[in-house]
């Protein structure tokens, strides 16, 4: 599928009311859920394993979005399903007391991946450029108060490119997704969380108070992707609403991304390939009821 229709182009001006919060191609649910996504995660995984033993690359991948959006759903449904020895998540909450006593990049930073592995950030240093200017946080977070001025957030949007750019430069790329779910979708779920037993450990009184402030997330969410969408760092506006589209979305930008890398296994010394070589041979002069009569033995042992 084409999912450029979902990237953010450098310098482009993002209004999310003009985007997409549902499916918006014409696309065969069950044949996505059967048949398309199985493939595109098989993919996904020979990919995986060739990353990690390769060990030149480590891949981020950003997830940010309202309440409700999906964020813990895709990781599961979507990153679970990769190797766990090479997938590593980090769900950022609250900053705590020691990390307000750092720079704002710093928990980030210990969170990032190793070469070899993919890094999932549910939630990310994004929390820092939009929760924290919506609540006028910046003042509590034990900055000097000379350094806050007019143009913070400015500053911000470009400290977090550059350092985007360096993690790009260093054998890192990042993508950046966005889950864009509407209001009405948002309120269903919050509903659901309330009334479904099962979903009632995900109610937060938090989710309810951060809906009144729905248009001004809007609003800063826009300025942020505008903002910070790179070549080397893409943001992509992917459709939340349905969650089975939303997951082939995420794992498609994903298979994309490390296509792209194509990581590789790594060549074997010439020593140990000789070996390999007359190992081979040795294995065609023996006779296939023999391998047989060896397999039973090691299996009764």
């Amino acid at each position: 599928m084409n999912i450029e229709r979902y990237r953010v182009k450098e310098g482009e001006k993002v209004d999310l009311s003009q985007y997409a919060t549902a499916c918006d191609v014409d696309i065969d649910k069950k044949k996505v859920k059967k048949e398309w996504m199985p493939r595109v995660m098989e993919e996904l995984n020979g990919w995986q394993e060739k990353l990690y033993a390769d060990n030149h690359y480590g891949v981020l991948i950003v997830l940010q979005a309202m309440d409700a959006a999906g964020k813990d759903g895709t990781v599961k449904h979507v990153f679970a399903q990769l190797d766990p020895a090479g997938v590593h998540v980090t769900s950022f909450k609250q900053p705590s007391v020691e990390e307000k006593d750092h720079d704002y990049m710093w928990r980030i930073n210990k969170a990032l991946p190793s070469r070899g592995e993919i890094g999932i950030f549910n939630r990310s240093h994004y929390e820092d450029v939009v929760v924290t200017h919506i609540h006028n946080l910046i003042k509590s977070d034990g900055m000097p108060e000379k350094l806050i001025g007019k143009d913070i957030w400015e500053r911000r949007y470009r400290q977090i490119r550059d350092w985007e750019r360096y993690l790009s430069e260093n054998g890192f790329p990042m993508v950046k997704i966005f889950l864009h779910v509407s209001k009405d979708e948002q309120k269903k779920r919050l509903i659901d969380r309330i009334v479904t037993k099962q979903k009632n450990w995900k109610f937060s009184m938090s989710d309810i108070n951060e809906r009144k402030y729905w248009n001004r997330y809007q609003k800063i969410y826009g300025e942020v992707l505008s903002a910070t969408s790179t070549k080397y760092a893409p943001w992509y506006i992917v459709p939340a609403d349905d969650k089975w589209y939303t997951r082939y979305v995420v794992a498609q930008i994903v298979l994309e991304k490390l296509r792209a890398i194509k990581p590789d296994f790594p060549k074997l010394a010439p020593d140990v390939e000789k070996q390999l070589a007359q190992f081979r041979m040795l294995l065609k002069e023996v006779n296939l009821d023999d391998l047989k009569n060896i397999k039973t033995i090691i299996e009764k042992k």
